[in-house]
């Protein structure tokens, strides 16, 4: 499953302080993405927090805004709508394919795989579901099936941005807005949810352990 490619250094992770507004994100992902590209920069996992914001991906339908309560940015990432904010660790994943091998939906896999492995460290099973995009958990105390981890990709000239979103602490009910990811059937969940009371930075621990057992 890794994308290892041949004494690949270890990305730079980095953590943001308090909140970053989205479009600040998106033009440090395009100027680190075309650094990377030139040879001027390494690969980095670059580790925020939004302020409430809705984000629609190239696949977005008008219909799935439902109630455009916050911020809407066009993302330019894969995907339909997703919903970012405080208590959601979203981490921006920016690699360079050409050394690590040119497979885009390898690479979806590994960031699939990255996720379930920082779950596993909560004891919580994390899974993929056939058909729809995300990884999902099973809360038994109330019976429903839930998505507690969001992933929406973008390439360029084989550097990947944009990643994976994964709800620590988020309020819920801000993804009321949306239809997140154009599935109607489920909900989301957190880690809070499903009692395990983590802050973020152990967030952030378990997915910085877990990177070297999927990406080498």
């Amino acid at each position: 499953m890794g994308l290892t490619g041949t004494a690949l250094a270890r990305p730079e992770f980095r953590v943001a302080e308090g909140l970053t507004p989205y479009p600040e994100a998106l033009a440090a992902m395009e100027a680190r993405v075309a650094a990377i590209r030139a040879g001027e920069a390494g690969e980095l996992v670059w580790c925020v927090e939004h302020p409430p914001t809705y984000t629609a991906g190239t696949s977005a339908g008008a219909g799935d805004l439902l109630d455009p309560r916050f911020p809407v940015f066009q993302a330019g990432r894969g995907g339909q709508w997703t919903y970012h904010g405080p208590g959601q660790r979203t981490a921006y994943v920016m690699l360079d394919l050409s050394r690590r091998g040119r497979d885009v939906r390898r690479y979806v896999q590994g960031l699939e795989e990255w996720v379930i492995r920082a779950l596993w460290r909560f004891n919580i099973r994390g899974e993929r579901r056939e058909g729809r995009v995300g990884i999902w958990v099973e809360d038994k105390a109330r019976g429903t099936e839930d998505k507690i981890g969001a992933i929406g990709v973008r390439v360029t000239r084989w550097v990947t941005w944009h990643g994976i979103a994964l709800n620590v602490d988020p309020d819920l009910s801000h993804f009321g807005g949306i239809v997140p990811c154009g599935i109607s059937q489920h909900g989301v969940t957190s880690l809070h949810r499903l009692g395990v009371l983590a802050t973020m930075e152990e967030a952030d621990a378990a997915l910085m352990a877990a990177w070297g057992e999927v990406f080498g």
